[in-house]
């Protein structure tokens, strides 16, 4: 009966999405609202440490060397949806929280909602994180000389579907925008669905980024556009970039995703100081942070 309703919520799909399951506390549209997170095997896990970065990969499988060269096999990610396209709630991870639940995020009390930025309707992208990475506050980026956001890193995926906030969805990562917000490092990662049908297309060995152009124009600029204003309307500065606001190649964004990866695993492993971030999990092998079943319920309970 349990797979039963599983399928009824729209969780039977192939891929991802049915190795997970969410289950909602509280009320949308308040500071109550989480989303939690489930495995197939019905464990409550965190989205930002228990979902393998690597898809299709045993939990710790690190990208491959070498690309085969038969198949020409691409490295997949997981991606956390945390707002789906053309919504304006402010939903992320809450990294501060055991488990680390969606929460719709909050400033002084009040909930967040970006601005519609004409002629843009909320989010343009479906938006959200890669699990597994840690952008480091204490680690200079000796790219954009700033220091991290303190975040998992952030995936702007342009495939056709509107996704679900909570969804996994395994994405073929095309390039990378490095913003600089308010003097933190906050790379926007580029990438489309794998099952989306112009991710076949967008192919070109190591300039995706050229392929996006001809194949979503105006998406690149629609993007830049967004990120530089979408502070504006709260009385905050114009956003700047790093290159100039310059997409870089998917070669480039693969080592700064791989970077973050091991500032995560510092993370976990308590060789740095995480400050507020929590750091629970059920599944990181040899992680001290590591949480029985029970414990994990009964976090999800209180």
């Amino acid at each position: 009966s349990r797979l039963l309703l599983l399928a009824a919520r729209g969780w039977g799909r192939l891929g991802a999405m049915s190795r997970y399951s969410t289950e909602q506390r509280g009320r949308p549209n308040s500071p109550d609202y989480r989303l939690y997170f489930k495995n197939a095997d019905g464990k409550y896990i965190s989205p930002f440490h228990d979902i393998p970065l690597f898809a299709g990969s045993k939990e710790d499988k690190e990208i491959p060397a070498k690309r085969s060269k038969t198949t020409g096999s691409e490295v997949l990610f997981n991606m956390v949806v945390e707002v789906p396209r053309w919504t304006n709630a402010k939903m992320e991870i809450a990294t501060e929280e055991p488990l680390n639940p969606i929460k719709h995020d909050a400033k002084k009390g009040k909930l967040r909602y970006v601005a519609n930025i004409f002629p843009h309707k909320g989010y343009i992208w479906n938006y959200g994180a890669l699990p597994q990475t840690w952008e480091d506050p204490n680690h200079t980026d000796n790219l954009t000389g700033c220091c991290g956001d303190n975040d998992p890193i952030d995936v702007c995926e342009i495939g056709s579907k509107i996704r679900s906030s909570g969804e996994i969805v395994q994405v073929k990562v095309l390039g990378v925008l490095g913003l600089v917000d308010e003097g933190e490092t906050d790379w926007k990662i580029i990438a489309i669905s794998a099952d989306d049908p112009e991710a076949q297309k967008i192919h070109g060995k190591y300039f995706y980024i050229d392929d996006v152009k001809k194949h979503k124009p105006g998406y690149l600029e629609a993007t830049i556009d967004w990120f530089q204003l979408y502070k504006v309307p709260d009385g905050k500065p114009e956003n700047h970039f790093a290159f100039n606001g310059e997409f870089k190649n998917k070669d480039f964004a693969v080592e700064i995703i791989k970077s973050t990866h091991e500032h995560w695993k510092a993370l976990l492993h308590k060789k740095v100081d995480g400050g507020a971030i929590k750091c629970t999990n059920i599944l990181v092998s040899g992680s001290p942070f590591c949480c029985s079943e029970e414990d994990a319920r009964s976090i999800v309970q209180s």
